[in-house]
């Protein structure tokens, strides 16, 4: 079943998933540029093997939430996650960094215990 966490500070994290303004903006105008809904569509944060670190982040649009989703909305960007990457990423905060050398979604994890050199892996 579909749960909504309601709109807390969108800095901070805890045992949900937090979203800077910064990010939400940019996964809005995305969304709405891909002529998506906002009001329903959403940004699917996921935990998937792989890497050398063994899990990395995988993120990607959806239309609607899957039934055994939790849903939190931030900042007005809806994001989903499944059951089985919660406990992987409760607590962290999914932030945008613009610049000349890596702009792009960042994920800010309170339960990582190591990365790998690139940065693009992690362990927990």
């Amino acid at each position: 079943m579909s749960s909504t966490a309601d709109d807390g500070d969108p800095n901070l994290g805890g045992e949900d998933v937090a979203v800077t303004e910064q990010a939400a903006g940019e996964a809005l105008d995305l969304l709405e540029s891909e002529g998506m809904d906002v009001d329903e569509s959403g940004l699917r944060l996921y935990v998937q093997q792989g890497g050398c670190a063994g899990l990395s982040y995988g993120m990607r649009f959806e239309h609607a939430p899957e039934e055994d989703d939790e849903v939190f909305e931030r900042n007005g960007l809806r994001v989903f996650v499944d059951d089985a990457s919660i406990d992987y990423i409760e607590g962290s905060v999914l932030d945008y960094e613009g610049g000349l050398q890596g702009a792009g979604f960042h994920v800010q994890n309170p339960n990582v215990v190591s990365e790998c050199g690139c940065g693009e892996s992690f362990r927990t």
